[in-house]
């Protein structure tokens, strides 16, 4: 079997990472952190603090930010969009968004915020930048947009981004989903207000981990309010980073599988990743171009991950991924990947794509396989 749905959750995981969370569970000795001063809770609090100072490293963001876990980056985002945005703010994003983006800067608009949208450029999907400054009004206060498309496995120009929010003094909420772990994400600059991170993609930790990185001393609403272990006589959620956002009990047996999965990230070095994924890429690429009727999305001229998405002929990308699956035993994710604005810019909006997405675990072997696969249904 064949596994081409890494950007959706890699299955395949570190045995370090799955070993860290069976201690946490089992050795009978880890409590609830920050809700004693027994061994048990300190135990407990430690590996949740050696994984937030792990995140903090790969995001070259120790001295300015802080970071708090959620259980993925659609609780993140929705916590520091709606903690952040107020109605009557502007806001700008991109055609690029995933729907956990959209969804609450939809909701954010519906109560008064001014929502803009940075196009997609047809046929290639890449950013359309030069419309940014046509786009600012006189309330635009936020920039938001991902790293890199779930669906074209491009890369943005962040710096580019960067520059523009510096010299129009915008906040900058990006959303690491698809490059935390997968492409280099330095903070050290503090342009970025906040990034939100998922743990159970390319950071090879466990479902149900992520969180947020946040610059120090930035204001934020709590969107979920409840106990935080220490201020229990105020009426109000408390309004510092961590609590503000981690109401309630931590997931430490998680937490402890994605401390364990970004120690090994942190070894290997982001140099590394890239560059298993480049060599995948020089081959996965011109075999699938080679393909008669195949139609890959995207711009390959520049920095991207292991994402990409296809179509075969006319045909519904979920018929094809059907094929692939029962036919040929490979895992693929056809449809629209909760990415509208970018299925319409690309012209996909009825058919949607089939999308391959690769790991560190995935090999030169595995790609030529999936391309001799497209190869054999386009000539059946």
């Amino acid at each position: 079997m064949y596994y081409f749905d890494n950007a959706a959750t890699t299955a395949q995981k570190p045995e370090a990472v799955s070993k860290a969370v069976f201690e946490a569970l089992t050795a009978g000795d880890i409590g609830n952190p920050s809700r004693g001063a027994h061994g048990y809770s300190l135990k407990a609090y430690d590996i949740v603090l050696t994984a937030k100072h792990r995140v903090q490293t790969l995001f070259n963001g120790k001295d300015l930010y802080d970071v708090a876990f959620t259980h993925n980056s659609t609780v993140a985002l929705n916590m520091v969009l709606k903690g952040l945005i107020r109605p009557g703010d502007g806001v700008m994003t991109t055609a690029w968004e995933h729907n956990a983006v959209l969804r609450p800067l939809y909701q954010l608009e519906a109560l008064g915020a001014e929502l803009t949208v940075i196009p997609a450029v047809s046929p290639t999907g890449g950013l359309a930048y030069d419309d940014m400054e046509g786009l600012l009004t006189p309330k635009t206060k936020w920039l938001v947009c991902n790293h890199a498309s779930n669906v074209t496995g491009n890369v943005l120009d962040l710096n580019r981004i960067k520059a523009f929010c510096r010299n129009h003094c915008l906040g900058l909420i990006v959303d690491v989903s698809q490059t935390a772990g997968a492409y280099d994400i330095d903070l050290s600059d503090g342009i970025v207000t906040a990034a939100c991170f998922t743990g159970h993609k390319s950071l090879y930790g466990p479902g149900g981990t992520g969180g947020i990185v946040i610059r120090r001393g930035v204001e934020v609403l709590p969107s979920i309010t409840g106990g935080d272990g220490v201020h229990t006589f105020e009426r109000e959620q408390p309004s510092g980073v961590p609590a503000v956002f981690e109401a309630g009990t931590a997931n430490v047996a998680g937490i402890a599988g994605l401390s364990a999965a970004v120690e090994l990230i942190l070894k290997k070095g982001i140099p590394a990743v890239r560059a298993h994924q480049e060599e995948l890429a020089r081959s996965f690429i011109p075999a699938v171009k080679a393909v008669p009727g195949i139609c890959l999305y995207g711009d390959f001229s520049g920095p991207r991950v292991g994402v990409y998405s296809l179509n075969l002929g006319d045909a519904e990308s979920a018929v094809v991924s059907d094929i692939l699956w029962e036919t040929y035993h490979m895992a693929t994710r056809p449809a629209y990947h909760c990415a509208p604005l970018m299925h319409e810019a690309l012209g996909t909006a009825v058919q949607g794509t089939v999308r391959f997405s690769f790991s560190q675990f995935t090999t030169f072997e595995d790609v030529l396989a999936a391309a001799a696969a497209l190869e054999a249904m386009a000539r059946s």
